[in-house]
């Protein structure tokens, strides 16, 4: 039993941030926006939210200026995109390359230098439990990333707002037609998704590893990406998908530990796993038939508008 809550905890904690993430780059790509910036988004949060919690030691601080930095990074892809209307693909790698170059500087100084985690704020009597720490033992920012999963199909399905959106990314020349603003839609969306990339960022050194390593969101931005793909863009599917990815990564940190059937497998295999995962799905979506996804029909057009 003790085995088993323990496995359950680390896939929670290791899904969180890739959760968080996809969640965040599913709005944007419902609006019709194609954002391959989440990696670098994350790098910039996770740096950011480090040097906050190293400086202040307020986790909360250092989460909401995570959230700040990601959101900021993204309007500069919005800009060149929506505004601009350059190519989205090029400029969201652009991001990912400048995300990962400034993290790279601005964390020079703070290798290896240590943080406290985000723990939970619930009672030690809670917390310490045998069985309940499966329910109370997690850091906020698990119980946030579940909050924003449900939120955001409320969100797309039962708001106004929410299916404007969705015709925006349908349709943004009728949505225009209709008085709806493309542009804006569009720049509030990428806006938000930063927001949670770079929370999704500094869930790295608060609730997984307490320390500043270089790159140390080692590709979760990607699997952020091709989880909204693999979920059909549907919030509930990102939640299962999102878990069932941290529980291959989870079976790593098992492997390396050696003294089980786990340990039958290469670590360095089971680290692979993610990544392989991730082109399979890519793969067996790229070759459905033509219109059997449910993808936004203006995902990564720009919009012109026509007067």
């Amino acid at each position: 039993m003790d085995l088993l809550i323990a496995i359950c905890m680390t896939v929670i904690g290791a899904a969180t941030p890739i959760l968080l993430a996809a969640t965040g780059e599913l709005v944007v790509e419902r609006s019709g926006v194609l954002n391959l910036g989440v990696e670098g988004m994350m790098l910039i949060g996770a740096v950011t939210g480090f040097i906050v919690m190293f400086t202040t030691g307020n986790p909360w601080l250092a989460v909401f200026v995570a959230a700040i930095a990601g959101l900021l990074s993204s309007l500069i892809f919005a800009v060149l995109t929506l505004s601009l209307s350059a190519n989205q693909t090029a400029t969201g790698l652009a991001l990912t390359i400048f995300g990962t170059g400034f993290s790279a500087l601005a964390g020079q100084n703070y290798s290896a230098q240590p943080v406290e985690l985000f723990r939970s704020i619930f009672p030690p009597e809670l917390v310490g439990h045998q069985v309940l720490r499966l329910v109370f033992g997690h850091s906020p920012l698990v119980y946030f990333s579940l909050l924003m999963v449900v939120a955001c199909w409320w969100f797309l399905n039962r708001s106004r707002a929410g299916m404007i959106l969705r015709a925006v990314g349908e349709n943004d020349h009728s949505a225009h037609s209709l008085g709806y603003s493309v542009i804006g839609v569009r720049y509030a969306a990428v806006a938000f998704g930063g927001a949670m990339a770079g929370i999704a960022g500094a869930a790295f050194p608060l609730l997984l590893t307490p320390q500043w390593a270089e790159r140390m969101t080692a590709g979760g931005g990607w699997i952020a990406v091709a989880l909204v793909v693999f979920a059909s863009w549907r919030p509930f599917r990102l939640l299962a998908g999102a878990y069932l990815f941290g529980l291959v990564m989870t079976m790593e940190l098992y492997s390396k530990a050696g003294g089980g059937p786990l340990s039958a497998i290469p670590a360095e295999l089971w680290a692979a796993m993610p990544y392989l995962a991730t082109i399979l799905v890519l793969v067996l979506i790229s070759m459905r038939r033509s219109g059997s996804t449910s993808a936004p029909a203006c995902l990564g057009k720009p919009f012109i508008p026509s007067s």
